[in-house]
């Protein structure tokens, strides 16, 4: 799956907005390394560097063009290429952030809680997944999908990603090495100019899964019967512009001492 910094920076400000909240509730770290998970172009960690600035901070990504990218905004800091679902944590970090990464992950639970049990007492996990795969951003994704035009070039695959669990199942796993948990939700709403806005900005994301399983003469269509449905699902407003609803889970978790 191909990642683009670019495309993904169109919508900054909005995309970063829930890792500024999520490092809002982090609390101050014991010493030990800090590590933003899935780093993307470096706009979360810059934020973390900026909240921690005596942290050893490291950015951690699978995507080349990502870590090109958050190097470039921050050449100060260390970025490595990893896949989180193999990676091994050091024992005793002080903080791993992640923003918009694990929902990825189909076992990323297992993976929360190798990494809650990795921190150094004290130490906090902080992550924030979307948790919009029953908006109609991306129904309407699957939708176009099973749709007579493209129904063979994605027949026999799955691109969809998994639901995300319970808000209760997080706490009960994570428990196991946390004295201390917060688990919510948050719904943004997101004033965009119309309904190809919303195409661009899904683009950078959830979209790409499916746009890469297209041939190349073949992503336009696609991107056009998508942008029709999109237009039916999000009426303009007064103004002209409409509004996209984002949910949203935070977690944070601390070790205890």
């Amino acid at each position: 799956m191909a990642w683009s910094a670019s495309q993904y920076l169109k919508f900054e400000d909005e995309r970063t907005r829930p890792a500024r909240d999520l490092l809002a509730q982090a609390p101050d770290l014991p010493p030990g390394p800090a590590f933003d998970l899935g780093c993307g172009p470096g706009n979360s960690t810059e934020l973390i560097h900026q909240r921690y600035p005596g942290a050893s901070l490291s950015g951690l990504d699978s995507d080349e063009n990502m870590l090109l990218a958050a190097a470039k905004r921050l050449p100060g800091l260390t970025f490595e290429k990893a896949d989180l679902a193999t990676w091994v944590p050091p024992k005793g970090a002080s903080l791993f952030f992640a923003n918009a990464v694990f929902q990825w992950l189909p076992g990323h639970l297992d993976i929360l809680e190798r990494l809650t049990a990795s921190l150094a007492p004290g130490g906090t996990l902080a992550v924030q997944m979307p948790d919009n795969i029953d908006q109609p951003t991306h129904v309407l994704m699957e939708e176009t999908a099973r749709s007579p035009e493209f129904t063979d070039a994605f027949e026999g695959r799955t691109i969809r990603r998994n639901p995300l669990p319970a808000p209760s199942v997080y706490v009960e796993r994570l428990s196991r090495h946390a004295a201390h948990i917060d688990v919510w939700h948050t719904i943004y709403y997101h004033r965009l100019a119309n309904a190809e806005a919303i195409v661009e900005w899904v683009k950078g994301t959830g979209l790409r899964p499916y746009l890469d399983a297209l041939p190349l003469a073949r992503r336009d269509a696609f991107a056009t019967a998508y942008t029709d449905r999109i237009r039916d699902a999000y009426p303009a407003l007064n103004d002209g512009r409409v509004l996209l609803r984002f949910p949203r889970f935070f977690i944070v978790a601390v070790k205890g001492d």
